[in-house]
């Protein structure tokens, strides 16, 4: 007789009904996912949900019972004897304690009339295992719900990801739409060249600075960063660290320490206090001394958006007072001025500025025939679709 088991599988009562398609989107996904749970505990509720857990309990005992005595319940010994009265014993309890209008008992039966003789073969056991197939047909009901019910998790995490990385993908639309609007004949020079003399000077100052000062103290610049985010230099290696603190080389320059690390040991021997020391610390850490400059003290161009800036020069002024001269600390207030200059509408030079570099030929193209926009809305709709389906109570 065939099986309930085996005819859901062969007449699409689908155990995987609901699932969703390899391309389908985070929320159709999480549709599928749900209308999946939803239809495995349909199915369990309309057999009875007690009854299920009854049936698959007792399946997976019987099963279990099966797979432990198949090996020592089979044979003429007297511990094979032993094993195979203990298996039908336990067996037999199990059945009598079954209710009697239980669907599928008559299986739990025909599997115990299977091994209910004096010796045992694996073939019995075989036989015991197939009249149980009817009664795996409710263990099968709740594993799908269990599998659902962990793809409707997934789902909803991906889902969830999905609502967060919108959210980017929105605010990137959001400002092409916004450089879309802006006027591309405006006068970004009164931007550029502040900033320019400002690089130009911090750079050349800087650079003055490296010949001039000692490592350990180009090092305490470098500690005083930490406590900048806009000021962003990268620290020392530990080892390299601890040698300039403690060595009366760190005294010595970067371009001095550099150009020793290249000696002799013998002839270095004549220059620092422990030459082996110095090309352990510093021969290996040629790349960080080489790339310690004033590139995180320079203004981007173009520039970040007011707050930004703000933020930035004055994070910056302490660094470029210890560096420079007063006309490289002035460059920087000009650039700081920008941001209250009555004259200066920086908002809209900043936009203007962002389009010129930032916009592509495509992207002023889909920008002139409306596709951001569209493409905007689009993100809009699917996120409002998201944050609904994510307000379902999942029994997750």
């Amino acid at each position: 007789m065939m099986s309930d088991r085996d005819g859901s599988h062969r007449t699409g009562d689908a155990v995987g009904a609901g699932e969703p398609t390899t391309d389908a989107t985070p929320l159709e996904a999480l549709e599928a996912a749900r209308e999946r749970f939803d239809h495995a505990q349909q199915r369990i509720e309309d057999r009875g949900a007690d009854t299920v857990e009854t049936a698959a309990d007792a399946y997976r005992s019987a099963t279990k019972l099966l797979e432990d005595y198949v090996d020592r319940a089979t044979g003429t010994g007297q511990e094979n004897f032993k094993a195979y009265v203990e298996l039908e014993g336990q067996f037999a309890t199990l059945v009598e304690n079954l209710p009697e209008d239980l669907p599928a008992r008559g299986a739990f039966e025909d599997a115990l009339d299977a091994i209910d003789k004096r010796r045992l073969s694996e073939s019995d056991f075989e036989r015991a295992r197939e009249a149980l197939e009817p009664a795996a047909t409710f263990a099968d009901l709740l594993d799908e719900r269990e599998a659902a019910r962990e793809a409707l998790a997934a789902a909803r995490k991906d889902a969830a990801k999905r609502r967060r990385d919108i959210g980017d993908e929105i605010a990137s639309k959001e400002r092409l739409l916004e450089l879309g609007d802006a006027d591309l004949d405006a006068p970004v020079e009164r931007l550029r060249e502040p900033i320019e003399t400002y690089n130009d000077a911090v750079q050349e100052a800087f650079a003055q600075y490296r010949q001039e000062a000692s490592v350990r103290e180009v090092f305490a610049l470098l500690e005083r960063s930490r406590w900048y985010p806009f000021v962003e230099y990268h620290q020392p290696p530990e080892d390299l660290q601890e040698y300039v603190d403690t060595s009366a080389d760190g005294e010595y320059t970067i371009p001095e320490l550099l150009e020793y690390a290249d000696y002799s040991r013998s002839k270095l021997e004549h220059y620092v206090a422990d030459a082996d020391r110095l090309k352990r610390r510093v021969a290996t850490q040629r790349t960080f001394l080489d790339g310690i400059d004033a590139e995180p003290l320079t203004i981007d161009w173009p520039p970040g958006p007011a707050g930004v800036l703000r933020r930035r020069t004055r994070e910056y002024r302490p660094f470029v007072e210890r560096v420079a001269d007063e006309d490289t600390v002035a460059a920087l207030r000009d650039v700081r001025a920008l941001l209250t200059d009555p004259d200066i509408d920086y908002a809209r030079l900043q936009t203007a500025a962002q389009a010129v570099v930032q916009l592509t030929p495509e992207e002023r193209e889909r920008l002139a025939d409306g596709r951001v926009a569209a493409e905007l809305e689009a993100l809009r709709e699917e996120k409002r679709a998201l944050e609904a389906a994510l307000e379902v109570d999942d029994p997750v």
